[in-house]
């Protein structure tokens, strides 16, 4: 009995999971900042929510279930749906971002394992777990863009393109970490979830 509430507590995390993955795919992430004027403005960040989509899911509902959502998420988006930032198909895989896209991979089971350990209901456990899934992820593009760049696969050379994929979203996405891992911990408490 408790194998199966295991089982379908997983794989509620893994639907929960890729549905969040999905609509984060659909939302530009954005941040908002007060004026000088005292009014409220949004200032677009040039991501969507799809990383923090995935290490939500990992923080509150574990590495299994994580895994499975990032599994699912590629499989659709490979299998033509355009799901992808850029849409999808087999084709995707010779895209710069496809090493981010694979890092989903283990980025969502270090994070949901590093949550999963005792003593991580504090915001900035949270936070590491979620910076050392932002971390996988970084680390797998970069290898991939890498041996592209190596290998000449990609028309606007490796600086470039080093510039484009990773470092110009790794400010927003430390940002949305932070926003992962608050929400995480409000959800966890919430949901009463202990390791």
């Amino acid at each position: 009995m408790v194998l199966s509430l295991r089982a379908i507590a997983t794989w509620s995390g893994a639907l929960a999971g890729l549905m969040l993955i999905l609509a984060g795919g659909l939302v530009g992430a954005a941040l908002p900042l007060l004026d000088l004027n005292g009014g409220l403005r949004v200032l677009p960040l040039p991501m969507t929510l799809q990383v923090p989509a995935l290490l939500l899911t990992a923080l509150v509902c574990g590495p299994r279930s994580a895994m499975l959502a990032a599994v699912a998420y590629l499989s659709l988006g490979l299998f033509q749906l355009p799901v992808f930032q850029g849409g999808g198909g087999v084709g995707y895989l010779l895209d710069p971002g496809f090493g981010y896209l694979v890092g989903f991979i283990p980025a969502g089971w270090l994070t949901g394992r590093l949550a999963r350990q005792s003593g991580m209901n504090d915001l900035l456990k949270l936070l590491g777990a979620s910076l050392g899934g932002l971390l996988v992820l970084q680390l797998c593009g970069l290898l991939n863009l890498l041996l592209g760049g190596l290998s000449g696969r990609w028309p606007l050379g490796l600086a470039q393109t080093l510039v484009s994929y990773s470092l110009s979203p790794l400010p927003g996405q430390v940002l949305l970490c932070c926003g992962a891992a608050l929400l995480a911990l409000v959800l966890r408490r919430g949901l009463k979830l202990s390791p």
